[in-house]
């Protein structure tokens, strides 16, 4: 692309704006700059909210796919790469999910997430080598996330996931966005210029962590993934995770610590089986086999209980 042409995409993006409340920034005391910055960082939930019925409509694709043995997969470049990358390594202990079942990817690969990669965002053969190493497939949803939505890498993701027929989601901060022409669901988080103009990773990096947040916790919740608000398919790996787990058994159940450690112990240090366990006051094998039954919904299987 032309630097000519790029400068005027620039121009007219609202992410790339100058913010008319951020003027005097340089001049004003440390107090005044971070109460200019929190003043601008509170409207970016209330512009999630009016994107809220586009983020259903991703998390039902991506439940879907879920069911279907399908990937949610993030892909992205900079911070939006980046964004993409912690939600989906967050997912793994959060709720014991496979490793594989929500994939972050970002232009440059992992050396980007320290230091960015010179040409990355611009190559739009590597993002489509980068989503064959992972053997994109139809049953997945591939999320682009570009608080621009122009990057070039993502347009590139996205039309060869549609080529792949796999379910497509846009995320970016800028209306009638590229990435959004390429995507089944458009999520534009309007945020408006930021405080540092052109600085994404401010407000537009803020809103693009919220509304992944968002698609990933409601579709855990909408997949079984949790008891009430507990997170009991959370995976134990270390001291911290372990003492929550028995504290997510005692919420659960009302018992006592004592109560709680044991059931934990019979049930292989697995939260929701032990809850099952005590609920119903049942054995390990038969709460696994009734949690089995109901696709891992423990509600359900309570509730089934006679």
């Amino acid at each position: 692309m032309s630097k000519n042409k790029l400068l005027g995409e620039l121009e007219v993006m609202l992410s790339e704006g100058r913010n008319s409340n951020t003027m005097d920034i340089d001049i004003l005391s440390t107090q005044e700059i971070l109460e200019k910055i929190n003043q601008e960082d509170q409207k970016v939930a209330l512009v999630i909210k009016q994107v809220i019925p586009q983020i259903a409509q991703a998390v039902e694709m991506i439940v879907s796919a879920f069911k279907q043995g399908g990937r949610l997969v993030y892909i992205g470049a900079g911070t939006s790469g980046r964004m993409g990358i912690i939600d989906a390594v967050e997912c793994l202990p959060t709720f014991s999910v496979p490793e594989s079942m929500v994939v972050g990817i970002m232009a440059g690969g992992e050396t980007a997430i320290r230091k960015a990669v010179e040409g990355a965002e611009d190559n739009e053969l590597l993002a489509i080598e980068d989503l064959q190493s992972i053997a994109l497939s139809e049953v997945d949803v591939l999320v682009g996330i570009a608080a621009s939505g122009r990057t070039p890498y993502v347009i590139s993701a996205l039309k060869y996931a549609k080529q792949m027929h796999a379910a497509t989601v846009a995320l970016s901060c800028n209306p009638n966005s590229e990435i959004a022409k390429q995507a089944d669901v458009e999520i534009c988080a309007a945020v408006g210029p930021e405080v540092i103009t052109g600085s994404t990773r401010m407000k537009s990096g803020t809103a693009q962590k919220l509304v992944l947040n968002m698609l990933s916790t409601a579709s855990m919740i909408r997949f079984g993934k949790t008891y009430e608000n507990l997170m009991v398919d959370v995976n134990a790996s270390n001291e911290k995770l372990q003492a929550r787990a028995i504290r997510i058994v005692m919420q659960a159940t009302g018992c006592s610590e004592t109560v709680a450690s044991q059931a934990l112990k019979d049930a292989g240090r697995e939260a929701k089986v032990a809850i099952l366990m005590i609920l119903t006051n049942t054995q390990a094998p038969q709460a696994v086999k009734m949690l089995k039954t109901h696709s891992g919904f423990l509600r359900e299987a309570v509730q089934d209980h006679p």
